[in-house]
């Protein structure tokens, strides 16, 4: 399958912390894609998850972001990959969808450690280039050549929320259509 089904995908956050998200580049795009992917995965009732990569260093989740999502969406990983993380890959086998929607930070570390180890384990895993970031522009530039290389579809907030959309006649299209606009 070529697109991004919402029944069978979830959307994954990784590691927005508070401590780390002011050094990212395009920090402020990369924040408000994220809030966009969640809002539009709680509206089309797309489950959500959001990994935070040892919290006590880190901090937790950003606010924002945090605000946006229920509380048991949140999954403590000490891994750089979150299909490493025992826990982290428990939850989202239970959720029975094989398709991953990857956003987060940084790009070039625990998106692409994570992308790739959700392909080795059998996902269709698909990272969203504008709703993540690095420190370094090139190091994230490299991130989404790596995934790419690896067959790993690189997308962007707009096309993942208009192919979870499907059609533009729903209550749902009117919904979301400021949020890309």
């Amino acid at each position: 399958m070529l697109r991004i089904v919402r029944q069978r995908s979830f959307l994954l956050v990784v590691d927005v912390h508070v401590k780390l998200a002011p050094a990212m580049f395009s920090r402020e795009q990369a924040l408000a894609n994220i809030s966009v992917l969640i809002r539009a995965a709680r509206r089309l009732e797309v489950p959500l998850l959001i990994s935070e990569h040892y919290r006590r260093g880190l901090g937790p989740t950003v606010p924002e972001i945090a605000a946006l999502a229920p509380k048991d969406a949140i999954m403590e990983k000490i891994h750089f990959s979150c299909a490493d993380e025992p826990a982290c890959a428990a939850r989202m086998a239970a959720l029975e969808r094989p398709q991953a929607v990857i956003c987060g930070m940084e790009a070039h570390v625990c998106v692409m450690q994570t992308a790739l180890g959700l392909k080795d384990a059998g996902y269709q895993p698909f990272v969203v280039n504008d709703a993540t970031s690095s420190r370094r522009p090139e190091s994230h530039a490299t991130a989404m050549e790596r995934v790419r290389q690896a067959g790993i579809p690189v997308v962007t907030t707009e096309m993942t929320v208009f192919e979870w959309l499907n059609r533009g006649d729903s209550p749902e299209f009117r919904e979301l259509l400021p949020l890309v606009k």
